[in-house]
């Protein structure tokens, strides 16, 4: 059985820096050291291990810009090559890049690679600066779709993400974005790294910012499948937190937590509406929202 780790401990990360000296930076000469570099500290790493918890895989990735992840130092012990662990944990770097608000993902490929990165999805734009002074490499790209994620009228949930990023430009930089919609419920994700604060979890007010914009999203929502219009506000909200965030920042709004009657909104009068969401880490539940908006009908 192989299994994806993240080293956190001192030891695990001792070996896991041991493992990709010796097969990235060894063979070639190098001194222990030279496998690390300044986006250490910034990066998310990860290993697979097998039964009897030995390292056969490692990799990297860090983000460079709010959209595009790194990854590096993809490494597989040479008797496990060929046998799909590559692909496991390039699947696991591309899970993470996600996570992280990425919307696509590059990697410097030597040579020898690039038939490896090509099957997993990934195609040369460019030359890349060598490797280590010798090695020739290129650089390749992959666009990270999410192909777990369930969205209809994707020509709504379109509309809904340009205009939280072009009237709320901070959305952006926090990296929310719509991840589901089912016509009954609707999630968001944001990205932990945009967020985290000093004690490594996220702040509170992001927490509080994702929660407000997925009620305002599901009224959006709403209001484009019964063909109403109107502009979105929030009157009053209450959130309590039961535990930090420290992994993977979800927000969930169902239809059942909707309280509204919208025909009012038609008869030209401002609509109230009350709805809940749920803040998870993963698939912990950390906190609740209950927001309280109005719905203003459009200007005559």
């Amino acid at each position: 059985m192989l299994i994806v780790n993240t080293p956190k401990t001192e030891t695990e990360l001792a070996e896991y820096f041991e493992f990709r000296w010796s097969h990235l930076r060894k063979p070639w000469g190098f001194p222990e050291g030279s496998e690390k570099d300044e986006y250490e500290s910034v990066s998310e790493h990860r290993t697979i291990k097998n039964q009897m918890g030995e390292i056969v895989a490692c990799g990297r990735v860090h983000l460079n810009t709010a959209e595009e992840a790194q990854i590096r130092h993809i490494a597989v012990e040479t008797t496990y090559r060929r046998k799909g662990v590559g692909k496991m944990i390039l699947q696991a770097l591309e899970s993470v890049a996600r996570e992280m608000g990425a919307e696509r993902a590059v990697t410097n490929s030597r040579e020898t690679s690039i038939d490896f990165f090509q099957d997993c999805g990934f195609e040369v734009i460019d030359d890349a600066p060598e490797e280590l002074g010798k090695l020739k490499r290129k650089q390749m790209r992959k666009i990270l779709n999410d192909h777990n994620a369930l969205i209809l009228h994707p020509k709504w949930c379109k509309e809904l993400q340009d205009t939280w990023h072009e009237k709320i430009p901070i959305t952006e930089h926090m990296g929310i974005k719509l991840y589901q919609y089912t016509e009954r419920t609707i999630e968001t994700r944001a990205s932990l790294n945009k967020n985290v604060n000093l004690h490594g979890s996220m702040f509170a007010g992001s927490i509080y910012s994702q929660a407000t914009l997925t009620g305002w999203g599901m009224i959006f929502l709403q209001l484009k499948q019964k063909g109403l219009d109107g502009e979105i506000v929030l009157g009053d909200a209450n959130i309590h937190y039961h535990k930090p965030i420290t992994m993977r920042p979800r927000a969930i709004c169902n239809i059942e937590s909707v309280r509204t009657k919208f025909a009012i909104l038609e008869r030209g009068k401002k609509c109230p509406v009350s709805l809940k969401v749920d803040i998870l880490d993963g698939d912990q539940s950390v906190a609740e929202f209950s927001g309280q908006y109005w719905v203003l009908p459009p200007s005559q």
